[in-house]
């Protein structure tokens, strides 16, 4: 199953990703995604990647043959726009940005204590850093450690002048002492909580109708110093705005390790199926993410 899962990386390499950039600063971002979902997308069909989604719609959603088809390409769709959209900030152009539950995050970021915020896969989490920051506390991200070293470079750009900094998440577990040492001087630790990477130890939890496994770090790592803990999610509403959803998640601090884990795993996936109710297209697991 694992050589078969979505690697995770953005697709293309240094110059493709040079030239997008390039182009982004004088074109039309709608034209770029019309030449994506007419030359790029429709060879997808053919891609593992297509299956999931598809088989996605059909079981979790229950839609027919012909809608789930049509449903899957636009998730297609929508996932070439989230990436052209991050090398459209890296060209310097701006979307608006609603925010939902920001006096939540501006709450924890002026309190002297540490605190973990979850996101998932879904969306465009990667906007967030670019609104989302705090001048009160360094906000540490944790990113894929295989990624395209174009594209963290240009993150890295991106967040320089925002008290931003990144975690690569590496096979060797290097990346645990840095969010150690982060939490232990009250900054703000960002982490994805809906893939298994690394560590085996899971939590089993049902979404969407069906059961699936999430990784036990995230919820561990904010239970271990009773830490307060936000799922935020960020949407794309149209083809220049996007909505950020910060939702707290609420835990029994006094119970036992096991139960706080849980139940912080059972509130990061209500916010979750909340997201995807709202907006079904925007699930970007490109595999059988049901398969236990």
């Amino acid at each position: 199953m694992a050589a078969k899962q979505w690697k995770g990386t953005t697709f293309g390499n240094s110059l493709m990703h040079q030239w997008l950039i390039r182009l982004l600063k004088g074109m039309d971002i709608r034209i770029i995604y019309i030449f994506t979902y007419v030359f790029v997308i429709p060879p997808c069909v053919f891609r593992p990647g297509f299956k999931p989604i598809y088989h996605y719609f059909r079981t979790r959603w229950r839609l027919g043959p012909i809608k789930a088809f049509a449903k899957t390409y636009q998730n297609h769709c929508l996932f070439a726009q989230v990436v052209i959209d991050r090398f459209a900030m890296y060209a310097g152009r701006q979307f608006h940005m609603e925010i939902e539950g920001y006096d939540v995050f501006q709450r924890l970021a002026c309190q002297p204590e540490a605190f973990v915020q979850l996101s998932s896969h879904i969306g465009n989490y990667e906007m967030a850093g670019y609104t989302l920051s705090s001048n009160n506390k360094p906000f540490n991200a944790l990113v894929f450690g295989g990624e395209k070293q174009s594209v963290m470079s240009n993150r890295s750009d991106m967040f320089a002048d925002k008290n931003i900094y990144m975690i690569p998440v590496k096979g060797d577990m290097s990346h645990l002492f840095l969010i150690d040492r982060a939490l232990q001087q009250g900054e703000i630790v960002s982490m994805a909580a809906d893939r298994i990477f690394g560590s085996p130890k899971y939590v089993k939890v049902e979404l969407l109708g069906g059961f699936v496994k999430l990784p036990m770090g995230p919820f561990s790592v904010a239970t271990m110093r009773g830490l307060n803990v936000v799922a935020v999610n960020v949407m794309k509403t149209t083809a220049n705005s996007y909505k950020i959803y910060v939702k707290p998640l609420d835990y029994d601090k006094d119970a036992p390790r096991k139960i706080q884990i849980e139940q912080l795993a059972k509130g990061y996936v209500t916010e979750l199926e909340r997201m995807l109710t709202m907006y079904p297209t925007q699930w970007y697991n490109f595999f059988d993410y049901w398969k236990l």
